[in-house]
């Protein structure tokens, strides 16, 4: 899978496998446009394949053991351009809580959406999916058992999507993020089945 993928933003420090990735993260890197903090940061080095497949879903494994900074994250992907993306991530806060959580971008507008969980969690599985022109972000601790974070629309997509995954340290930090397990599926994100759409 990895041989398909392409840097943007490449990092000084990384290593890639059939099995691995390994991204040595730079200080003040990160992904975020514009809200509540009014700055525009679009410098994380991201890895990402192409497709134009409607129906899909990517798995990934993080581990992000060596995390220990505020802000400290790494996980999946989805980056078009700098207005236009989707993340989700475990975010180091200190030695008793992290950020579990997802950013959408549209427009050039960033949401940050999170739940916290223990600070000794060191692994996070995640499952991203397209059906159509939406998509659904889920998180697992064990890779078996996933748990819907977000369900999400992003307005510029134009058919042919790029996806994969990032890390950054957007603070005065570095560490080593761990991609394994990465995989793609049949869409495991089901048809709707409850409330019909609306006639238009």
């Amino acid at each position: 899978m990895t041989e398909n993928m392409k840097w943007l933003k490449a990092p000084e420090k990384y290593s890639i496998n059939d099995e691995r990735i390994e991204i040595i993260t730079e200080p003040h890197t990160d992904l975020w446009q514009r809200t509540y903090y009014h700055f525009r940061n679009d410098n994380a080095p991201v890895l990402q394949m192409e497709t134009d497949d409607k129906y899909f879903s990517f798995i990934v494994k993080t581990d992000f053991t060596d995390s220990h900074h505020r802000f400290d994250q790494c996980g999946i992907v989805m980056y078009l351009d700098e207005d236009n993306w989707l993340k989700a991530s475990v975010e180091y806060e200190n030695d008793k809580f992290q950020h579990l959580g997802s950013v959408v971008t549209n427009h050039g507008y960033s949401d940050w959406a999170t739940t916290a969980i223990p600070a000794d969690v060191k692994t996070m599985w995640y499952r991203f999916s397209r059906r159509e022109d939406d998509y659904c972000i889920e998180c697992s601790y064990d890779g078996i058992t996933f748990t819907q974070m977000r369900v999400c629309h992003i307005w510029e997509e134009n058919g042919r999507i790029r996806f994969g995954v990032y890390a950054c340290s957007p603070e005065e930090s570095s560490f080593k993020a761990i991609f394994t397990d990465m995989k793609i599926t049949e869409c495991t994100w089901k048809a709707h089945d409850g409330q019909q759409p609306d006639n238009e």
